[in-house]
């Protein structure tokens, strides 16, 4: 048995959850304001702050007079801050958004004195599989945690390893990050209970002096607590006090020997709430898209701009980063925290979405007003269809889309707009207030190209790109105030627009380059380079994938290899009594399956993209029952859209959901049946892909439902589909059909009384803003069929090229000018290499200058990744910038990629 103790006073500081950040900032700062006089008082204490940066910024901002006090007890080893930025979700965000938080955060924590060196990851529902990696690759060597612990982990550490074989030592909190505060229920008999908690773990400490965590959720420590702890000390076992990264280097020595491998998701030891992953379906799409925005802006600025725009990116990072936290993307807290996380989520996608436009403006200026400017994020060659507004053809002309090295391609109309905006009947004595609706040469959000004018008639003549030379505004008044006098009475003034359409065009752009195009009348022309997609009133094909459209409105789907997937797209909506932490089906729940009607219409027949609308109305329950054990009886017919789309050339079937939600408490979800039973599923996310099982680990007061996160594609046997965002999926059926959630609306933060959970997650809080009625529930996705599955259907580059459209922006140098030259900018090849990040470094002195690229080998096979731009040096970097070598290089780089590895490099 363990002779002795170390106790590390901290508190765990949820910065949003059932209050919003304001109203918990203000408890931070009284709590912060006691923990610094209560060090200065004392010098035996030691305080931890969470793990997380952003608790110290937070309190700075109020308190900007106390900086040199906090810089002043970390030096001392007093105060622990960092690494994180935030305490994060770690599955409801990219993983490079988890390397940027440690990144963030650790730097943020170096300006006041130091880092803890422990990756602290107290509360999170679960861990994912690379964390090892990600700690190891930062020069960390612990981590902390407790939820998610399988069962054979007997002691209280163990060594976690990542799939590529990194490791961490890792502190076991089997007790939670709370577990000192019996021991100091009643400071006179501190040493009593300490023994006794010390005989009841004797097991798990295996000598090692036992690890009392002092403190809980929002509290600071009493500052009487180094008092009793002396006083303790003195009456039985040696009592110290200490931050936790001072445990695990000076206390810790027993060998470690449970290993533990991969993602942590058991429930034997702790609740890990997976029904986070459903809950408030906006925010989750909201954090994939700042995600994405702010990947491609890095990605523009740093190859195509000529400003350093690292303030703004940071800005939106931060944003991004605090979003994470896993009290507010998971969306488990109060309407108004959730308002405000999905608020910071768009302020992240505005900033970058600015730097993004503003770095394409750049090469925009080359290309003439009336082409357009492609630029492709993705590390690779692709052939993406764009839609762009262009002038409409004469009749029984076609479009042609022209490229700078002079090759054309055929365009697909896609609707037509109209050219009369505005037929009016005015008074002349009106014709003056006319022109006030005019802004330079704007009006109808086009230019003005000419104005005529007649005896008692205006005409406007509109277009997006004027031709006709320079339009004077004062000018036209006086001619318009001199008509008007010369004519009284009434006038037609009419706004006529150039007859435009809407066109889909394809265009080749190189890896991370640039492509120039513009649509123009000429001769017809087939499509060459693949089989055209077609529709019929039932089908659509592209030569390498074929839907048929089946009497239910699910789809039977066949893949490039034959595979066939029947039954896809199958809607099972059910009762959900439980909360924003776990999923409950209702004791008497009712599946509705079968649709009462089914419409199907066709949309476009290609030759480019061929789409088809599948209308299905369902007769879901209103709500549940008052005793919340069963579905109304009262039904509201509900319309469900499905669109479904093949492109020419890409080997998988584009399926989009949408519906106006009107039912209160129930789950929806999207079926595919399979071909045969499969006992596993693999799911990509985090620098990784997982696989898993049909059950989960229980034992704890939480019922082990196998309900699992994908992130960017989740495949089972022979299909595979493509994410748009984190999504929650489930094996059911034993296996038999891969079921991915589209909505799940409950009305509480948690209940008391849960029929899956023994104890309430948090404190029964009406949130009727998660019922998601009267809102739009849109998902999309893309289902591929392959009998060689994930790996074989190339899962990983789909994905990419699935979830990151290229981008489009007019040009806006002189019309009719010549196009520039496609560019390319960086190329990566390499079999499952995922390029997660193409920034700008060197913003500052902590960073190697160039263009950092992050790549991982996204399977358990070495590959080697080729890496080609114009650069003639490399320097390989730790995930947290920091150089580790540096090699000569001509353009070419070859990085040797072991299974599953992440791997930094900055090019210059």
């Amino acid at each position: 048995m363990s002779d002795s103790a170390v106790f590390v006073p901290h508190f765990h500081w949820d910065r949003e959850w059932y209050e919003p950040f304001q109203v918990f900032r203000h408890r931070l700062v009284a709590a912060l304001d006691t923990v610094l006089e209560t060090a200065e008082a004392d010098p035996d204490f030691r305080f931890m702050v969470d793990g997380q940066l952003v608790a110290v910024e937070d309190y700075l901002e109020m308190r900007p007079e106390n900086r040199d006090r906090v810089v002043a007890l970390v030096r001392e080893g007093r105060l622990a801050i960092g690494p994180w930025l935030v305490l994060l979700d770690e599955f409801l965000c990219s993983g490079e958004t988890i390397v940027r938080n440690l990144r963030m955060g650790w730097t943020a924590a170096e300006a006041l004195g130091g880092a803890m060196p422990v990756g602290y990851l107290p509360d999170m529902f679960g861990h994912i599989a690379q964390m090892p990696q990600i700690l190891a690759r930062a020069g960390i060597e612990h981590a902390a945690l407790w939820r998610g612990v399988p069962g054979s982990v007997d002691g209280h550490a163990f060594d976690w390893r990542a799939p590529d074989g990194s490791r961490v030592r890792t502190e076991f909190l089997f007790d939670g990050y709370d577990n000192g505060l019996d021991v100091l229920l009643i400071p006179e008999r501190i040493g009593r209970a300490l023994n006794d908690y010390a005989e009841m773990t004797a097991e798990r400490w295996n000598g090692d002096p036992v690890l009392a965590m002092a403190g809980t959720d929002h509290h600071a420590p009493d500052p009487r607590l180094a008092s009793w702890l002396r006083r303790a000390s003195g009456e039985g076992r040696p009592i110290t006090m200490a931050t936790l990264d001072a445990y695990v280097r000076e206390h810790a020595r027993a060998e470690v020997s449970a290993v533990v491998t991969g993602e942590l998701r058991s429930h034997v030891r702790g609740n890990i709430l997976p029904g986070v992953l459903s809950v408030r379906l906006g925010l989750k799409q909201r954090m994939a898209l700042a995600e994405r925005t702010i990947d491609h802006a890095e990605r523009v600025n740093a190859l195509w701009s000529r400003h350093d725009e690292a303030p703004f990116l940071d800005l939106a990072w931060h944003r991004i980063i605090e979003s994470t936290a896993h009290d507010s993307v998971v969306g488990s807290g109060t309407d108004e925290t959730c308002d405000q996380v999905a608020a910071r989520l768009a302020e992240a996608a505005q900033t970058a979405r600015a730097v993004r436009d503003a770095a394409l403006a750049e090469p925009a200026a080359r290309v003439p007003s009336d082409g357009h400017l492609v630029a492709n994020p993705l590390p690779f060659d692709r052939t993406a269809l764009v839609e762009v507004d262009v002038v409409a053809p004469p009749e029984g002309t076609a479009l042609l889309a022209t490229a700078a090295d002079g090759s054309t391609a055929p365009v697909q109309l896609i609707s037509q707009a109209p050219t009369v905006l505005a037929d009016e009947r005015v008074d002349a004595a009106r014709l003056a207030g006319v022109l006030r609706r005019i802004h330079r040469r704007e009006l109808f959000g086009r230019q003005i190209d000419r104005c005529e004018l007649t005896a008692g008639e205006m005409v406007f003549h509109l277009a997006e790109v004027p031709t006709s030379g320079p339009f004077d505004l004062l000018i036209l008044r006086r001619e318009v105030a001199e008509a008007a006098a010369a004519h009284p009475g009434e006038w037609r003034v009419l706004t006529l627009e150039e007859a435009r359409a809407t066109a889909l065009v394809p265009v080749a752009v190189p890896a991370s380059g640039l492509a120039g195009f513009r649509v123009e009348p000429g001769e017809s022309a087939a499509v060459t380079t693949s089989v055209p997609a077609a529709a019929t009133d039932r089908t659509l094909t592209n030569g390498l994938v074929e839907v048929t459209v089946a009497a239910d409105g699910t789809l039977d789907i066949t893949g490039p290899d034959g595979t066939v997937l029947s039954g896809v797209g199958r809607l099972v909506d059910g009762g959900d009594r439980g909360d924003s932490y776990n999923y409950a089906p209702p004791a008497r729940d009712v599946l509705v399956t079968d649709p009462t009607d089914v419409a199907v219409e066709v949309l476009e027949s290609g030759p480019l993209r061929s789409r088809l609308s599948v209308t299905r109305v369902y007769e879901w329950p209103a709500a549940l029952s008052a005793d919340r054990d069963a579905r109304a009886d009262h039904v509201v017919p509900t319309p469900v859209r499905t669109l479904v789309e093949v492109r020419v050339g890409e080997p998988f079937v584009r399926v989009s959901t949408s519906f106006l939600n009107q039912s209160a408490d129930h789950r929806l979800r999207f079926h595919v049946p399979l071909p045969e039973r499969v006992t596993t599923s693999a799911s990509a996310g985090q620098f990784a892909v997982t696989e898993r099982g049909l059950t989960a680990e229980g034992g704890w007061g939480e019922y082990p439902l196998p309900t699992f996160p994908a992130g960017s594609f989740v495949s089972a046997g022979t299909a595979t589909v493509l994410l748009d965002h984190t999504s929650e999926y489930e094996l059911v059926g034993d296996g038999t059909e891969l079921a991915i959630t589209l909505l799940r609306a409950i009305g509480s933060i948690s209940v008391n009384i849960h029929p899956l959970r023994d104890e309430p997650a948090a404190s029964e809080i009406p949130v009727p803003g998660a019922q998601d009625l009267g809102m739009r529930i849109e998902n999309r996705f893309a289902v591929v069929p392959s009998a060689s599955g994930w790996r074989g259907a190339h899962a990983v580059a789909l994905a990419e090229e699935f979830r990151n459209d290229v981008l489009v922006t007019r040009g806006t140098g002189p019309a009719r000018g010549q196009l520039p030259p496609d560019r390319a900018g960086l190329r990566v090849d390499g079999q499952d290499v995922l390029v997660s990040a193409v920034r700008r470094s060197g913003g500052d002195d902590t960073q190697v200058p160039g263009t950092e690229v992050r790549l991982t080998a996204m399977s358990g096979t070495a590959t080697t990744a080729r890496v080609t731009g114009t650069f003639t040096e490399a320097t390989t970097v730790d995930l947290l910038g920091r150089p580790l070598a540096r090699t000569p290089v001509t353009d070419m780089l070859e990085v040797g990629l072991g299974p599953w590895e992440i791997h930094s490099v900055v090019l210059r």
